[in-house]
């Protein structure tokens, strides 16, 4: 039978700071580059994992820079990645190399870094297994950001009926189940495994909908349908961004199915409301393994409350162009588990 999520349902409580406003914003400092006639090679294309003669760090003469994985993909899969370079530019301004490595390149000896973190490995989607074996075999011989149980929980959106937050009414299917669709105004059918509205409709059309679904299942994919929202062709998605368990800014996102190209940017600064940050405090609160990344999709219901659209800590895309002090946290509290 499916299951029906809806806004409210019963939760443990769950620990919400005291204060649920976000921190002032901090100045930016610029990150250190590499010393006088030295380059970082890990900029502009893909490296092994072989590791290269000690270099010199923070920590004082001899000492050698950390290396960390950024983990991608090969080829056009992180094409759209315009955060590595300033990622690799943070780390080293805080004693890391970062080394660009595509997660599926069997060539890379992941034992010789000193973690990996894991970026846009954008093209798991279709080998979501092989992906998830990939992340249990890196996390056994260095540190792995984020942690691969989480990987493996985060990379199939049935997470959201288990995290006890109030999120958008879902119905779910598994294959063999009847279709059974409620009467919507309109619907957005994707299937549980999906980025970036990959495989996504959105439909008035209840038979459309419902033919869409039944594709999904036919070919053996778990699928889950919900209402599309109006309230984010006005408001849009808003975006709460975590390193470290520390709140970073806020992005107001444009939405994705709203079918009209508004001339607005991806996404702008914006500060959360207090309801919408301490659901993003509960969701945190939710999880137990440590994060060193987060970002959580609000959205608000008709009535006005705030819920749970995505929680993305796999391989979110982290808006840091839009704020200049994310690099800097982003780095430091990669620095602070190393």
């Amino acid at each position: 039978m499916h299951q029906f999520s809806a806004p409210g349902d019963p939760a443990e409580p769950a620990r919400i700071t005291d204060d649920p406003r976000p921190p002032e914003p901090r100045a930016a400092e610029p990150p250190a580059g590499p010393a006088a006639g030295t380059s970082n090679p890990a900029i502009g294309g893909l490296g092994t994992g072989r590791s290269p003669a000690p270099r010199p760090g923070r920590g004082g003469p001899g000492d050698r820079l950390r290396r960390v994985a950024y983990v991608t993909a090969a080829g056009d899969a992180a094409a759209e990645d315009d955060e590595r370079e300033v990622v690799l530019a943070a780390w080293l301004g805080a004693g890391i190399e970062g080394v660009p490595v595509a997660w599926d390149d069997p060539g890379v000896d992941w034992a010789s870094f000193d973690a990996a973190v894991v970026r846009s490995a954008w093209d798991y989607i279709d080998r979501r297994d092989e992906f998830v074996a990939w992340a249990r075999r890196a996390e056994a011989v260095t540190r792995l950001f984020n942690p691969a149980s989480v990987i493996e929980w985060n990379t199939d959106k049935t997470y959201l009926r288990r995290l006890g937050v109030p999120i958008v009414p879902t119905r779910w299917f598994e294959p063999g189940e009847e279709l059974d669709l409620p009467g919507w105004a309109e619907y957005v059918v994707k299937p549980v495994v999906s980025a970036g509205a990959r495989d996504t409709v959105r439909t008035a059309d209840r038979a459309a909908a419902e033919a869409h679904a039944a594709r999904l299942l036919g070919q053996g994919r778990a699928v889950m349908v919900q209402p599309y929202l109006e309230s984010v062709e006005h408001e849009g998605e808003l975006s709460l961004l975590y390193f470290g368990g520390e709140f970073s800014h806020a992005v107001r996102r444009r939405p994705m199915l709203a079918g009209t190209e508004s001339g607005h940017p991806l996404a702008t600064l914006r500060d959360p409301d207090d309801d919408q940050f301490a659901l993003a405090e509960r969701t945190l609160s939710a999880v137990k393994e440590d994060l060193l990344y987060a970002r959580v999709d609000v959205v608000r219901m008709p009535d006005g409350e705030p819920v749970l659209m995505e929680f993305e800590v796999t391989e979110p895309y982290l808006f840091l162009r839009t704020e200049l002090a994310a690099p800097e946290l982003f780095a430091r509290a990669l620095a602070a588990r190393l």
